[in-house]
């Protein structure tokens, strides 16, 4: 069944959702009850279980050991039999690593000149070229034990009337930059707090320690400053203390907020959107509905010279020759997989497995294992080419599809997206999700309607129509894109309005 057909009142034929001829499974687009009958490429049978809503039914009998198919691609195989009309899930599906022969790029993929006409949004132009959606004044921690005090800053210009212009004053908590190694681990934080110092959103900041850290302020001053201007350093024990440091930088502050409410909005290309792509609280749906709609809207960014960016290097595992095939050479496709097995390295000191990815939200939301949640995921890059990859928090350069190295635990992989410069994101999400960021928009695309419905507080766009027969991808698609030129033109976002900063870095190291 193709997914365009289904209408909104279930039938034997639109009760669930063949995605790809090869599939040996269809997913359920509403609940099912043992005997419902069902219809699928013209093959009638009966629900043998209960499926819930999301869930995959078994189209035909399967013997032990055989391999599950969505999308075209394996899953898992079945560990024990199972019967057409069965409900299939983590109960009958065993998890295996798949070896792929990778399709490598034999030449070399030109990047495209961007079209000459294309839309516009009304941005911030930095004196570095890139453009910003925001124009916040960042107040960021050097270290764990400045954050309160980055926090008391923001908080005191809450109230305050600020210079027209200005989106606000924000602070940058976390708790990092001490009891750290000084190697790996403090230079990607480094790498992250200078992303984030020198945004495009952000007009100006105010890097915070307290004064004895690791991660001393003099890394982000001086000749290796993450900006050239607007940029104040400052630390409690320099200061007085939390009440000096905070008057210090209430009047710091205010010398730039002149200086910053000179910036105006003025008409910029759609080429100058650097937009992360992440997805979390994923269900069956999100690779159905919100993530392929995305992919639309992925490569319509790309076509124009933006810069889409997919990142949780744990969510493309088991879909990672997919995007192999799509690298613009050799060498972008052996940067990827450099990422995969970095990452698997990375899990091996722990113990851990990319299959302990899912988490029991996914699961009960009809994702079975990792390579069925990876398959979804990538869907949100569309078909463009991949022109770059680059590791956690490293600057975005490249026009086009890029991919960043990142977790998929969603706070660390939106701040690496900040970081490298995305002055936009969109979040798709089947369970639900609240996050947010402090200086960049998020847009949030709900897979399925019921969330919409309970979330709406949450969510900006129902994809969830797209499986109710009230809209297609392509339209869906084409919502996200006009949405993403108003909300970088000053529209807020649902995660703006309720006031989400979530801010959480990748530690990567021990703690000393």
């Amino acid at each position: 069944m193709e997914l365009l057909e289904i209408q909104k009142l279930p039938t034997a034929e639109n009760s669930a959702i063949h995605l790809h001829p090869s599939d040996n499974v269809a997913v359920a687009r509403v609940p099912l009850a043992p005997g419902q009958a069902l219809r699928i490429d013209g093959v009638a049978f009966e629900a043998k279980s209960s499926v819930p809503a999301g869930h995959k039914v078994a189209l035909m009998n399967i013997a032990p050991g055989e391999h599950i198919y969505r999308y075209g691609q394996r899953i898992g195989r079945a560990s024990r039999p199972i019967a057409q009309g069965e409900h299939i899930h983590t109960h009958n599906v065993s998890f295996e690593e798949i070896e792929f022969a990778y399709e490598f790029p034999e030449g070399e993929i030109a990047i495209p000149a961007p079209p000459r006409d294309m839309p516009t949004f009304m941005g911030f132009v930095r004196e570095d070229g890139r453009v910003g959606t925001r124009n916040y004044i960042a107040v960021v921690a050097a270290s764990n034990c400045a954050s309160y005090t980055s926090e008391l800053i923001a908080r005191s210009f809450l109230g305050e009337t600020l210079p027209p212009g200005i989106d606000g004053v924000v602070a940058f908590p976390h708790g990092e930059g001490c009891g750290m190694t000084a190697g790996a681990d403090a230079t990607q934080l480094r790498r992250t707090l200078s992303g984030v110092l020198a945004h495009p959103n952000v007009a100006a900041a105010v890097i915070m320690g307290l004064g004895c850290e690791v991660n001393q302020i003099d890394h982000y001053l001086g000749p290796n400053a993450p900006r050239t201007s607007r940029l104040v350093g400052l630390t409690l024990q320099g200061s007085g203390g939390t009440h000096g440091a905070r008057d210090a930088a209430r009047r710091e502050i205010k010398k730039l907020l002149e200086q910053c409410s000179a910036e105006k909005r003025v008409e910029v290309p759609a080429s100058k959107i650097i937009l992360g792509l992440n997805c979390g609280g994923s269900d069956s749906f999100s690779g159905i509905t919100a993530n392929p709609a995305l992919g639309i809207t992925s490569d319509m960014l790309a076509a124009l010279g933006g810069s889409p960016v997919l990142a949780e290097t744990t969510e493309i595992f088991g879909a990672e020759h997919l995007l192999v095939r799509r690298a613009r050479n050799r060498a972008v496709a052996e940067k990827l997989l450099g990422f995969v097995r970095g990452y698997k390295n990375y899990l091996n000191q722990f113990g851990g497995s990319f299959d302990d990815n899912p988490s029991p939200g996914n699961k009960e939301g009809g994702l079975t294992n990792i390579l069925e949640k990876s398959l979804g995921a990538v869907a949100k890059a569309g078909v463009s080419t991949l022109n770059d990859a680059v590791d956690y928090a490293e600057r975005i350069t490249v026009p086009g599809f890029n991919f960043m190295n990142t977790p998929g635990y969603d706070p660390p992989s939106l701040a690496g997206l900040a970081a490298g410069g995305c002055n936009m994101i969109v979040f798709t999400t089947g369970r639900g999700s609240a996050i947010g960021f402090p200086t960049v928009p998020v847009i949030k695309v709900a897979s399925n309607s019921l969330t919409y419905r309970r979330m709406t507080d949450n969510m900006d766009i129902n994809a969830g129509a797209i499986a109710d027969g009230e809209k297609t991808v392509p339209e869906v698609g084409r919502e996200i894109f006009d949405m993403i030129l108003r909300v970088a033109s000053g529209e807020r976002t649902k995660a703006e309005i309720l006031g989400h900063h979530e801010f959480v870095p990748w530690r990567i190291g021990p703690v000393m």
